[in-house]
């Protein structure tokens, strides 16, 4: 019994590590939090643009629609603020 116990106490404790290492690569690269933020987002705008045409696009034509229409209208904010605040980039 005690042999289970202290394999199972290694093991939790490696998970335990594991999780604190992704949550320390988390803080310092943000690209794939935004990332997962706009394939969620995307959740929400897809289905509305499948409802707005009647069903004549397909629900992968919906999907990439969407998904267009993030990454102009994120295109659009970075090139806003590259315009008029130069000094930061």
């Amino acid at each position: 019994m005690k042999p289970v116990h202290i394999r199972r106490t290694i093991v939790a404790s490696q998970v335990v590590e594991e999780i604190t290492d992704i949550w320390c690569q988390w803080r310092r690269q943000k690209l794939p939090l935004y990332l997962f933020l706009a394939m969620c987002f995307n959740l929400v705008v897809a289905p509305m643009v499948y409802a707005a045409t009647s069903e004549q696009l397909s629900r992968s034509q919906s999907w990439g629609l969407g998904l267009l229409g993030m990454l102009t209208l994120g295109l659009s904010i970075y090139l806003f603020f590259v315009m008029f605040v130069p000094e930061k980039f």
